[in-house]
């Protein structure tokens, strides 16, 4: 039997003990069609998966993407930027480097799968606006995932009409579709693991124990990438550091993305509750993080809590860690309920604290 995303599916739900869910049954309908007519030579409407945490978006992209016998791309979408931005700075001095980077990619690949598309940064904005209607017209197919339906995407960013021309491709050249089933699949049933502790450092004292039994590490810094680390204790099998020498310091996802290629298991402590009241901001007439000019005047800037950067750079840790399987093991002042529970990253932070839930079971890493 050829595999195509409907027997990949149906073959979960026999053989793997996976609940059928009538949103994701619609979901891989409209995946197959995209698949048929890729495999036909045709080029379809790409796909928009929608919907709330642990609904199955990702795992049944991941269905599709394994399917392919063409050329694909699947990436986490933050990775994808980071390349993004990485390209154009190596096309700079080209006349138009956007849509040199554009049709250097549509030229490698026929089908781009995106999981997890958020927007939150004002130069990612202005430059998808652009990108995706370069791809599109160059006949790459994409096929996302993402929590919000497009037109929520970067609802209160300022200068959001930037941003527009991107959600109309998108609304354009993707079927949109709700994932949006009553079962949050993450949560099934299954042996638990603990890794989260709660006023307990001794507890990642023990881990590390664990982890590197013959190897009782090195408290020397860790070298990521221009930075030096401060650590607790690293070795090859495990690092361990507290939280405001991982997540206090301007560290970006790229450092996260080395940190787990190089270690297995990641040990965070002292972790402090996150949220706080939100506090006012301006930004400088003229600047818009590096990426554009804008109109003359003073802005105002989306409400900030203190710390969230540091619950930014979580975010982000936490990803990367559920993205390659590396188990992180965390010891917090509060509960993990608790951790984040107001502030103006709260509707991303809901996808990181399911993963952490998920995090919790022994299935996973």
């Amino acid at each position: 039997m050829p595999m195509t995303p409907d027997t990949l599916y149906q073959q979960a739900l026999r053989e793997r003990g996976f609940a059928p869910d009538p949103a994701q049954a619609a979901a891989v309908s409209a995946l197959q069609t995209c698949f048929g007519a890729l495999q036909q030579g045709r080029t379809p409407q790409g796909l928009y998966l929608w919907g709330p945490v642990g609904r199955g978006k990702t795992w049944l992209m991941d269905l599709f993407h394994r399917c392919l016998t063409v050329a694909a791309r699947r990436q986490h979408f933050h990775h994808f930027m980071a390349w993004v931005h990485q390209r154009l700075f190596q096309l700079n001095g080209t006349a138009d480097p956007l849509q040199a980077l554009a049709r250097e990619l549509a030229g490698e690949i026929r089908v781009l799968c995106f999981d997890e598309l958020f927007v939150s940064d004002i130069g990612d904005a202005i430059i998808l606006g652009r990108l995706f209607q370069v791809l599109f017209d160059q006949g790459v197919v994409v096929v996302a995932t993402s929590n919000q339906p497009p037109g929520q995407l970067y609802l209160d960013g300022f200068n959001r009409e930037r941003f527009l021309p991107a959600i109309a491709a998108i609304e354009r050249h993707m079927k949109v579709l709700a994932v949006a089933g009553e079962q949050d699949h993450r949560l099934h049933p299954g042996a638990a693991r603990q890794r989260y502790w709660v006023a307990q450092p001794e507890a990642l004292a023990t881990v590390f124990d664990q982890l590197s039994p013959h190897d009782p590490g090195s408290e020397q810094p860790l070298q990521v990438g221009p930075r030096q680390v401060q650590v607790v204790r690293h070795s090859p099998q495990a690092l361990w550091c507290r939280f405001a020498d991982l997540c206090e310091q301007p560290l970006a996802a790229m450092d996260f993305m080395a940190l787990c290629d190089r270690f297995p298991a990641i040990l965070v402590g002292g972790i402090p509750a996150l949220s706080g009241a939100q506090q006012a901001g301006r930004i400088a007439r003229g600047t818009e993080d590096g990426a554009a000019r804008v109109v003359a005047g003073d802005r105002e800037l989306p409400t900030l809590a203190p710390k969230d950067d540091s619950v930014r750079r979580f975010i982000a840790l936490v990803d990367e860690c559920y993205d390659r399987r590396v188990a992180l093991y965390l010891e917090a002042e509060v509960p993990l309920d608790a951790l984040y529970t107001q502030g103006y990253l709260a509707f991303p932070y809901q996808r990181t604290l399911s993963r952490l839930r998920e995090m919790q079971l022994q299935r996973f890493a």
